[in-house]
């Protein structure tokens, strides 16, 4: 169960920094489509914002998920003080496979955003 709680608050921490990672994006986003009106920059950069949304409600929907899951943990623990220490837990309902699909997904839209950013600035 501490190895869960651990797993949890890194994935918090990660998600956090994903989440203000994105902010920075956009803002560069907003520099590249200030200094060019090029039809396919404009096309591209609609592409990203619509992934920048994506990310977010993806990243809002784990923090939940997290949060949930950490709830019922908690709850499991008050109610069975004792048997917590012997319990083993499932490893977070899918969670981690989540985690890693999102991992995934949003570093390969990281390098794609910083390609397109390089080509247009």
């Amino acid at each position: 169960m501490y190895d869960l709680h651990f797993e949890h608050m890194q994935w918090n921490n990660q998600l956090r920094f994903f989440k203000q990672e994105i902010e920075i994006f956009k803002a560069r986003l907003g520099e590249v489509i200030q200094k060019n009106t090029d039809r396919d920059v404009m096309r591209e950069a609609e592409h990203f914002q619509n992934s920048f949304i994506l990310q977010n409600e993806q990243i809002d929907t784990l923090l939940h998920d997290i949060k949930m899951h950490e709830t019922e943990l908690v709850k499991y623990a008050k109610d069975h003080p004792i048997a917590v220490e012997h319990t083993y837990f499932e490893n977070h309902n899918g969670l981690e496979e989540r985690m890693g699909s999102f991992h995934k997904l949003y570093a390969e839209l990281k390098v794609e955003f910083q390609r397109y950013v390089a080509k247009w600035l």
